[in-house]
């Protein structure tokens, strides 16, 4: 499969754009869990690992900075320790995902965290998502143990 050069280019410059809220609810709620079917969170993890070995990035920084450029939100560490990171995801088209849906699916974001901290940790890696509807952001945890080498 070819790589779009819009793609590329915008992911080297990751130059800020506005997008609409419809556009990206329309794909992302609509159009995707239509075609995945009740397999939409397995694939939307994978699809997000995948991501992730596209544009592998070093630091938790460039992680943050790809989170904000992919309007995926705003993204901040909570809490680290030895084997565990805990993330906070906050946007405004994130709000109307966490009200209105029974069930939430931050699965590409979290396959994208997994597979970027397994990188960086150099250990396997899983995330799991905990979306928070009073307060409207998603929280991750990210769980790796280096006896397990990818």
């Amino acid at each position: 499969m070819k790589n779009s050069p819009v793609a590329e280019q915008d992911a080297i410059t990751l130059e800020p754009r506005s997008i609409s809220m419809f556009g990206y609810e329309l794909i992302r709620e609509v159009l995707l869990p239509e075609i995945l079917g009740k397999d939409t969170p397995e694939i939307l993890y994978w699809a997000g690992k995948r991501l992730a070995r596209k544009y592998p990035l070093e630091t938790m920084e460039q992680i943050i900075e790809f989170f904000t450029k992919a309007s995926w939100g705003e993204l901040a560490i909570k809490n680290e320790t030895k084997n565990v990171l805990e993330l906070e995801l906050v946007s405004p088209l994130i709000v109307s995902r966490v009200k209105t849906k029974a069930e939430h699916f931050f699965q590409l974001e979290a396959g994208f965290l997994a597979q970027q901290i397994e990188l960086q940790k150099d250990a396997i890696a899983e995330t799991f998502e905990h979306p928070i509807k009073k307060s409207n952001k998603v929280l991750f945890t990210v769980k790796w143990d280096r006896k397990d080498q990818p």
